[in-house]
Order: structure tokens, then C-alpha cells, then sequence
């Protein structure tokens, strides 16, 4: 699927700034709402790396738990994420508050059968702007909404390499990483020096605001 085949015909974007935000670890907790799914199951995670196949083991022997059985726990966490997941800090008051000069849209990397669940959950938890669930690089589905935009545009996400991918697709992002302090993220990635390390909520916040008032972006031309 390329992302000319990705159904993005329910996004209105209004005229005004976008702010393209991940949504696992970055607006929903998935790591420790995870580790407690899997200790349910009798499952526990070890952050031996930055992966969750091959670091998952039973709590009975401390046998690790082959991939496709990993594959498969992954699918029923996310089947069943409205039980599990609960907003990051500060998010809702945050991303209300930037709603009010921004448009907000929400790139979730999963699989999209999920997407159902992932509504309903964000709009519980009173976060209820526009979500596209895709496994697709981040970077071409940032570059189709906003190309020919002039108005300026931020990208959140806690992985470095969906950080690189829209920075190659987006001139003028304001690109921000923000990821939780747990065990397993010290084994992440790290981003480019030039991209900015959010803390939290309140850090992000401060820096968008800014990118907004300073006037540094301009119109986004097509990639080649």
C-alpha cells in the first residue's frame, strides 16, 4: 500500500498550523500499560533492549516466548487497549489548550483493524481529534496532508526513525522527541542532535508555542 492508497479524505485541515502527533508512549502509556498486560498472562517483559520480541519471558521458568507468540500478544494488548491505556501527563489539558490555534491530528503507528478501539479510547479520555492508524512511514503521510500548506507544522514521536522519515519528506517541521524515562527507552535510538528532546508535556507545549510565534517556517514544496 503506498500512501496514495491510505484514506486521509476525513482530514479537514483548517488555515492554520498542524500538529502531527504519535500516539503510543507519546499520548497514550503503552510500556507500562503492556508490562501489565503481560504480567496478567503470566508473562513478564525484560528491557534487555529496545524490542519487545525476545524479551519477553514466562514468569513460571523465565523461558522466553517465541516471536509469533510475542506477535500475538502484541495484537490482543492492542484488542483490548481500552482496558489497559490511560493518557501521558498533561496531555489532554495540553493539546485542548494548542487546539485552540493549531489543528491536531493524531499518526498512530498500528496496525489500522485497531483503529476502532484507539477512537473510542482517545475520545474517552477526551482527545477526540482526527486519527490515522497505518503501519506506512510516517514521513509521505506528513508530506500528503500538509505539502502545500504555508502555514507551519510540528511532528511529535518518540522514535528516532520516524523522526528522520518526516524530516525528509517536510521542510520547516519543528520536529520534537518525546519519550518516556523508563529501562527499555534508554535502549532506544537516539534522535539527531538538531532534533529537540522534549521532557514532557509542559516542555512541548513551551516549544511549539515558540516555533509558532517566531515565524521561522515557510511553504512546504513537494518532495522530490
Amino acid at each position: 500500500m503506498s500512501v496514495t492508497d491510505l484514506d486521509i479524505s476525513h482530514i479537514r485541515l483548517g488555515e492554520r498550523p498542524l500538529i502531527v502527533c504519535d500516539v503510543d508512549d507519546v499520548v497514550l502509556q503503552f510500556i507500562d500499560p503492556f508490562q501489565l498486560f503481560l504480567q496478567s498472562l503470566g508473562h513478564a517483559f525484560l528491557p534487555r533492549s529496545f524490542r519487545l520480541h525476545g524479551n519477553i519471558v514466562s514468569t513460571a521458568d523465565g523461558a522466553e516466548i517465541e516471536g509469533n507468540q510475542v506477535s500475538r500478544l502484541i495484537e490482543e494488548f492492542f484488542e483490548t487497549q481500552e482496558l489497559w491505556q490511560t493518557p501521558v501527563d498533561h496531555v489532554v489539558e495540553t493539546l485542548g489548550r494548542l487546539s485552540q490555534a493549531a489543528d491536531i491530528l493524531f499518526l498512530t503507528a498500528m496496525p489500522p483493524r485497531f483503529q476502532d478501539q484507539r477512537r473510542r479510547l482517545l475520545d474517552s479520555a477526551g482527545l477526540a481529534f482526527p486519527l490515522l492508524a497505518t503501519e506506512q512511514a510516517k514521513g509521505p503521510i506528513v508530506h500528503a496532508l500538509h505539502a502545500s500548506r504555508s502555514y507551519p507544522v510540528v511532528f511529535i514521536d518518540d522514535m528516532a526513525h520516524n523522526l528522520d522519515s518526516v524530516r525528509e519528506h517536510v521542510a520547516d517541521c519543528l520536529l520534537i522527541h518525546l519519550m518516556p524515562d523508563s529501562p527499555v527507552h534508554r535502549f532506544a535510538p537516539p534522535a539527531p542532535d538538531d532534533i529537540t528532546r522534549a521532557i514532557d508535556w509542559t516542555h512541548a507545549a513551551e516549544l511549539i508555542e515558540a516555533h509558532f510565534r517566531s515565524g521561522t517556517f515557510r511553504r512546504t514544496t513537494p518532495a522530490a
